[in-house]
């Protein structure tokens, strides 16, 4: 009898420690990304829908500005947004600290964003904020910038606005960082002068040969705009689905990752198969993603997420 009542037991406890850990509720097993339309963007949603797929979730993005994700972030429409950068973004999402859940550590640090011309604009000259008034004419009074509402529009705007280094006489440039993209190859390929947002990660410091204009701290922050890059989730996302949550609390990036993946999508490969390509090469960062994470029907999250891969 006895050796018949310690297996059972076994089996019992098994049985109960599952049921602790079992995942979130059929409720959360659709998570909802917010994607602002930015390659960096791209890349940590690829990573983050890569492995919550390999735990069994299903996860949709939707397109929007980041004013309008925070506001989705609030109400619960969306659940996360991976792409908060500081001091960028601060004026916009701030605002919404009360409402939403601002992780305290960031999911990427050593970031930079500052304004930045080509390696032969540089060479003639223009090597600081300072220096910009002096190329005005040249560069035609435009700065380019990306997307309406974006942190580097609002800091640029607000730089000429208060004509700081002179740049009173500027104008600000908005489109999109696609359209920006065209510029600047469209420039390079002239050796025209333009002066535009750059910042890394990104494939543009691969492929165009481009500085970074030093002494716009007042603008930009110190160190050419260091910043990190910070998780914003959903208060309900966080309350309610706490296994997923849990994933994408402990989701970090790095630089040489994001602008891997980054350099793919610029190629017109899929972000998702980029950040599939990525992982199956650096398994590592898995374990650190996944630690008490499970499937979503609470099994063993690691061991599934590497079977997903191939590995």
């Amino acid at each position: 009898m006895k050796s018949l009542i310690a297996p059972l037991v076994a089996a019992l406890l098994a049985t109960f420690t599952t049921l602790a850990v079992a995942a979130d509720p059929e409720s959360c097993a659709n998570i909802k990304l917010g994607d602002i339309g930015w390659t960096d963007n791209a890349a940590n949603n690829g990573l983050a829908t890569v492995v919550a797929e390999g735990l069994g979730y299903k996860v949709t993005k939707t397109t929007a500005s980041v004013p309008i994700a925070m506001i989705g972030v609030k109400g619960g429409q969306l659940d996360a947004f991976l792409d908060y950068w500081s001091p960028a973004l601060d004026t916009t999402v701030l605002p919404f600290k009360d409402a939403v859940d601002i992780q305290s550590g960031p999911n990427m640090i050593g970031a930079k964003e500052t304004l930045a011309v080509p390696r032969y604009l540089y060479d003639a000259g223009l090597k600081t904020f300072n220096d910009l008034p002096k190329y005005k004419d040249q560069l035609g009074g435009r700065i380019y910038g990306i997307e309406v509402g974006s942190g580097a529009n609002k800091l640029i705007a607000k730089m000429i606005a208060d004509n700081d280094y002179d740049t009173g006489g500027f104008k600000l440039v908005e489109s999109s960082e696609a359209a920006m993209l065209v510029e600047i190859k469209r420039a390079t390929s002239k050796k025209a002068p333009i002066v535009f947002v750059g910042w890394a990660p990104h494939p543009m410091n691969l492929e165009n040969d481009m500085v970074y204009l030093s002494g716009g701290d007042k603008v930009f922050g110190p160190d050419y705009g260091a910043a990190k890059v910070y998780t914003v989730l959903s208060r309900h996302f966080e309350s309610s689905c706490s296994n997923s949550a849990k994933l994408f609390k402990q989701l970090r990036f790095t630089p040489e990752m994001e602008g891997t993946i980054m350099q793919s999508v610029m190629a017109k490969k899929d972000a998702v198969d980029a950040s599939r390509a990525y992982l199956k090469q650096h398994s590592d960062v898995l374990p650190v993603w996944l630690n008490g994470v499970t499937t979503v029907d609470g099994k063993d999250g690691l061991a599934a997420v590497k079977q997903s891969l191939g590995l």
